[in-house]
């Protein structure tokens, strides 16, 4: 695997390539990975797996048409063959008018914002089984959990490098470290299985062996011998490892792209008032250790923070170029990319400000209600916002967490849903997408 200097000269040294080819236009993507990985289960080392892999993705322009080719192998003879394949494939190409790279003057320039994303820690495969025993002898040792579906840590480190032929080459590389265990409680037909995980940039924040552990072990006996809930129209609450998919179906549905073929429930919504006024929603690419964090988009764009939601209204789309000029607007730093392939749109580290009440005040008043833990499927319907889950978690009975529930279904509208939303106060910078207990009233309920 390059390092981040390496990696920006290749890149480089391939859009030279490509425009002496006759490239109107183009980019290059390198991306490199090393991680090691151990998994352990009842309390005997299961598996250690080292990967360590590089791929490379040149974007080549004539006009209006453009290809994409990638490799795998990095030496002179397969990159020439990967210029010469691109410009064959651009030529012959259907032209699309919004198709080019990010406007020159949103390009990220000076000095990158530090994010601290790598730690340069490089803890060794002894470390990491100690770590994932610990974690799941712990978990076992919870009264009432008699099995273990095992336990595992993972390090990583990744080099990311983009050049353009408008002057952009830049790179950085981020760390990964992740933490879990799964474990069943109870016997035969009465067992339950839950599980804890953690992932953090920075190993020194990653939780201690029995924290992972014992949560693990307590979230699945608290599980064993579930009730009935009977089917109706209630208020659900979502625990804040669950929360975060209503926002991640929002975020889908803000993505350029797909306001653009009009594939989205937010459609014709611009500056609409979709939660209540106490509701933001931030989008900060550039949190210190934050598992989204970085310094550019996928073409290039310089970062920033940004309001999605400010007092309850939507503010915008989040657009990579193509969807911008197809939508006649200016990107906002959203392109997200892999290797092959035109930009897509997403957002970064993203988080719902926190309310007023604690979870035991924001379910104080609810007769009998659903405390969510965890959801199965992805039913929703991007085009109309129908929401429908499998669930399991908790009645809520005179304002207190009660009997688990499970196999039940929960539905309403996103539209709806978002509208009655209310946050308690118990933000934590714990994912990708943060949000802390979130309360809908009015949803439906299929129970068993």
């Amino acid at each position: 695997m390059l390092n981040v200097s390496e990696a920006e000269g290749r890149a480089g040294a391939l859009i030279e390539a490509a425009v002496r080819a006759g490239a109107d236009a183009a980019d290059v993507l390198y991306i490199g990975d090393a991680a090691t990985e151990v998994q352990v289960r009842l309390g005997a080392l299961e598996d250690v797996t080292r990967s360590e892999g590089e791929e490379i993705g040149l974007r080549f322009f004539c006009g209006s048409r453009s290809a994409s080719v990638s490799s795998s192998d990095l030496s002179a003879a397969a990159l020439a063959a990967l210029v010469e394949r691109a410009a064959a494939m651009a030529r012959e190409a259907p032209e699309d008018p919004n198709a080019g790279l990010a406007p020159e003057d949103r390009l990220l320039r000076g000095r990158s914002p530090d994010m601290e994303s790598d730690d340069r820690a490089d803890p060794s495969p002894v470390e990491l089984k100690e770590r994932a025993l610990a974690i799941e002898e712990a978990a076992r040792a919870v009264p009432g959990v008699t099995n273990s579906d095992g336990a595992g840590l993972s390090a990583g480190r990744t080099v990311v490098a983009l050049a353009t032929s408008r002057g952009f080459c830049r790179g950085y590389t981020t760390s990964g470290y992740a933490g879990s265990a799964s474990v069943i409680a109870g016997e035969g037909g009465a067992m339950q299985r839950d599980y804890a995980s953690h992932s953090v940039r920075h190993y020194a924040d990653l939780d201690g062996p029995e924290a992972i552990g014992r949560l693990a072990g307590t979230r699945a006996v608290k599980r064993l011998a579930p009730a009935r809930l009977a089917s109706g129209t209630m208020p659900v609450l979502f625990d804040p490892r669950v929360g975060g998919s209503l926002i991640g179906a929002l975020l889908g549905a803000m993505s350029g792209p797909a306001i653009a073929r009009k594939t989205s429930f937010l459609l014709g919504r611009e500056d609409e008032a979709l939660f209540g006024p106490e509701i933001a929603i931030v989008d900060d690419p550039h949190r210190r250790r934050g598992l989204k964090s970085k310094p550019f988009d996928g073409e290039g764009v310089a970062t920033q923070r940004r309001l999605l939601i400010d007092r309850g209204r939507l503010t915008g789309w989040l657009l990579n170029s193509a969807s911008a000029r197809q939508l006649g607007l200016e990107t906002t730093g959203h392109a997200v990319r892999g290797i092959g392939g035109a930009p897509g749109a997403g957002a970064t580290n993203v988080h719902m400000e926190p309310g007023t009440l604690g979870p035991a005040a924001l379910m104080a008043d609810v007769k009998r209600g659903l405390y969510v833990t965890e959801m199965i499927g992805s039913g929703v319907n991007p085009v109309t916002g129908d929401y429908s889950r499998g669930a399991s978690g908790f009645i809520i009975d005179n304002g207190e967490i009660a009997a688990p529930v499970a196999e039940i279904t929960i539905a309403g509208n996103l539209i709806e849903m978002f509208r009655s939303l209310v946050p308690a106060d118990d933000l934590e910078h714990r994912r990708a997408v943060n949000v802390p207990t979130l309360r809908i009233d009015g949803m439906t309920i299929a129970g068993a």
